[in-house]
């Protein structure tokens, strides 16, 4: 059955504890409503009536950037050679063959694989609306209920970014793949996203693709939308030099400054990936709070680059972290990458501290997608935990005061024991307790897509 609201008040006690700062060990944790409504510290062993969560418990993570049917693609783009753009050719064949049917089973899987993995909300980045050849279902956001649903019947959280995707680049119609991506025009893709209602478990977003995918001078309907509603808004940005290049032939300017100048910049809205920046975008955007969704496992697999992390978050972007194409989902991995894909980049070590990297898994993910409510262990926030073991093959041996750096450095979503949405129990001893066989409901669903 789906995420429901908590029943009973529930005490959690858990061994050792990331508070933000530090870990501490012992900490009872009581919740009611779904949320957290006390922590005590000092607990040395486990309340009367309370349940043990014995390793390292940290606040949910958030996937900040997730395209649920790439997960059907895992594997399949390992074969061969060439670049994103070759690949992009294999991800529209399997987005031409998906309906609203086997959209949610594909999301369902892959949402529960993320509970799995410890993950309690996604930003799901959504830009496949319509039937093959553009034609709207009955229900012009079929595509983006299944999604909505499947998160649900997975039991964690999520943020539709519904995404305006209007041509095939600066101007160009879209091709035969991306008519079903487009509503023609912003003001029609705005009247379709009205329709969309959040609900307990789910909140409602924008997203423009990319500015080559959204006119420059429908950037702003897009983002008046976001802003009236005071919703998170979602842009992939210089994921590509090609990107680039074509923008200032365009427009003569950098795909940044292009947004900057259309007002989409700000505090609310994450840019996506940001691989390939000037030093004048990266102060347009710290300078402007906008933050940042880096998605190292991709960006790898893809062959784009190594982005500015370190640079932008100095200037004033707050970083998050997804995992985009879902070549893996482990936000564990996503955090270590960031850490060490600058290491390869600078030649120098520690630009991050685990609880740093740990907060751009929880908090600040959160706060991009619109939860500024979760992602910390503190009374008032969102009862949503996660739980790491201390005793597998990579996490056993270091100190517990070092289970932060150990989380980061060694673990993997392998060691996820249990997942809290909401004060419940979603995944019990590494099993999800609403989806109860995830590697069948994976392989059935992508069988599905697939044919």
């Amino acid at each position: 059955m789906p995420l429901t609201p908590q029943a009973t008040p529930t005490t959690y006690w858990l061994e050792h504890a990331w508070l933000g700062t530090h870990v501490e060990p012992g900490v009872a944790v009581d919740t009611a409503d779904g949320r957290i409504t006390a922590v005590r510290t000092g607990a040395d062993t486990p309340p009367p009536g309370a349940t043990a969560l014995r390793g390292l418990t940290l606040p949910g993570l958030a996937n900040a950037h997730s395209h649920a049917f790439h997960r059907a693609l895992r594997a399949t783009v390992q074969v061969g050679t060439g670049t994103f753009w070759t690949w992009r050719e294999i991800m529209y064949s399997v987005a031409g063959r998906l309906t609203p049917d086997t959209y949610y089973a594909l999301a369902r899987a892959a949402y529960a694989e993320m509970a799995l993995a410890g993950i309690t909300c996604v930003g799901e980045f959504h830009y496949l609306h319509h039937a093959p050849g553009g034609t709207r279902y009955s229900d012009p956001n079929a595509m983006g209920e299944a999604l909505l649903s499947a998160a649900a019947e997975a039991g964690i959280r999520i943020t539709l970014l519904d995404t305006a995707y209007l041509s095939a680049g600066f101007g160009a119609p879209p091709n035969h793949h991306q008519l079903r991506f487009s509503d023609g025009t912003a003001d029609r893709w705005a009247e379709r996203a009205d329709a969309l209602k959040e609900r307990a478990h789910a909140r409602i977003g924008a997203a423009i693709h990319s500015v080559r995918a959204v006119p420059a001078d429908q950037l702003g309907t897009v983002a008046d939308w976001a802003r009236a509603r005071q919703a998170p808004l979602h842009v992939h940005l210089s994921e590509q030099t090609a990107e680039n290049d074509a923008c200032r032939d365009a427009h003569g300017v950098t795909p940044t400054r292009l947004l900057a100048d259309r007002g989409v910049l700000g505090p609310r809205t994450t840019a996506v990936h940001a691989t390939h920046l000037t030093d004048e975008d990266i102060t347009l955007l710290g300078d402007s709070h906008t933050g940042v969704c880096m998605c190292p496992t991709t960006e790898r697999d893809l062959a784009d680059g190594i982005g500015p992390a370190a640079q932008l978050q100095g200037r004033g972007s707050p970083l998050s972290l997804g995992s985009d194409s879902h070549a893996v989902i482990d936000l564990l991995e996503e955090a270590r990458a960031m850490e060490l894909d600058e290491r390869l980049r600078t030649r120098t070590r520690g630009h991050w501290t685990a609880a740093a990297l740990l907060r751009a898994a929880s908090a600040d993910g959160h706060a991009a997608l619109g939860w500024d409510d979760a992602g910390t262990l503190e009374a008032g926030a969102l009862a949503d935990l996660t739980t790491i073991a201390l005793d597998s093959v990579r996490t056993a041996g270091p100190l517990p005061r070092l289970a932060a750096e150990t989380a980061v450095f060694a673990a993997s979503a392998a060691d996820v024991r249990h997942t809290i949405v909401g004060g419940r129990q979603i995944v019990r001893d590494g099993v999800h307790t609403l989806v109860p066989d995830v590697p069948t409901a994976l392989a059935a669903s992508i069988a599905a897509v697939r044919g």
